[in-house]
């Protein structure tokens, strides 16, 4: 699985930003739509749903080897039902819906992006190049450790579970896998296994990661990407703008961040483009301030004693 323990342990940092979850509420004189399964009672319906502009055969082409029998470590597991399934759990507060269809297409493709990057099993030589091997894993392969903090008291380790990396952004530590699974309803501190089990929880999980800011005061992926997010002066002068380089950001910090120009960073960069280009948006599309090389992290991981 691409990506080590490093960006989903700063997951932690949700506790005190969960009850932002919830989404925004509509205001008083909103208009509210109803797209029946997948968008209903929000203003956000009003505007085209995902499934409207992103097809089954566009997941194909963004995936295209994930089924390959010989080197894909989850063949026949992920499928664009589950994607729209666990989407529709989130459009009504914005994602995908927020603005037309050009940013719903744009947005969609940067979400995407982080899951095909965070697990490929691509490599430049590789049939159909780096980029078409995206979602090739489920579960971390060969953990290293059993990733529990026994100091954890709200989420203590479950005896004989293992909270290795798992889903389509992984998620490792018991705690982190205590604030997901109340983000989305769901035991996974009992039961992590749900996110190698389950694909729509998988993408589910990821959904809200995206959705949800990491503290109080601080902007979500999503937030950064469709501009709902105005900088502070401080965020100016940490070179923090609106755009795709910012969802880096919040996902990764550090781990990929301030680093100047990184291999990591870029190959998540080149994920966007193709799929962009892949989506029929095109590459030209990609928005202002798409990297993060000089941008001072949100949550320095020597804030974060698991980092």
């Amino acid at each position: 699985m691409r990506g080590t323990r490093g960006p989903a342990l700063l997951l932690l940092l949700l506790v005190a930003a969960a009850a932002a979850a919830a989404g925004r509420k509509e205001k008083v004189g909103d208009k509210v739509c109803d797209k029946g399964w997948e968008c209903s009672g929000s203003r956000f319906c009003c505007n085209e749903t995902i499934s409207d502009y992103f097809k089954a055969y566009q997941f194909e082409e963004l995936f295209a080897k994930r089924n390959d029998p010989q080197l894909a470590h989850a063949a026949g597991f992920w499928d664009y039902q589950a994607f729209i399934t666990a989407a529709a759990v989130f459009e009504p507060r914005g994602f995908g819906t927020t603005g037309g269809q050009d940013m719903g297409m744009r947005e969609v493709a940067a979400f995407l992006d982080h899951v095909g990057a965070k697990t490929s099993c691509g490599y430049t030589e590789a049939p159909g190049g780096l980029t078409a091997w995206g979602l090739c894993y489920n579960h971390e392969l060969s953990p290293s450790q059993s990733y529990c903090d026994d100091s954890n008291e709200l989420y203590p380790c479950v005896e004989g579970v293992e909270y290795y990396g798992r889903g389509v952004l992984p998620v490792y530590w018991n705690h982190n896998y205590g604030i997901v699974g109340k983000g989305i309803k769901q035991d996974l501190l009992n039961h992590p296994e749900l996110l190698e089990q389950n694909a729509t929880l998988a993408f589910e999980a990821a959904i809200w990661r995206w959705m949800t800011p990491m503290k109080r005061k601080q902007p979500s992926a999503h937030d950064v990407f469709v501009g709902n997010w105005k900088p502070t002066k401080n965020d100016t002068l940490s070179k923090r703008y609106p755009g795709f380089g910012t969802t880096m950001n919040v996902l990764y910090g550090d781990l990929i961040c301030g680093q100047e120009s990184t291999d990591e960073m870029n190959i998540i960069i080149s994920h966007y483009q193709h799929y962009l280009n892949l989506m029929g948006v095109g590459r030209e599309h990609s928005g202002d301030n798409l990297d993060c090389a000089d941008q001072v992290a949100f949550n320095p991981s020597s804030e974060n004693s698991d980092s």
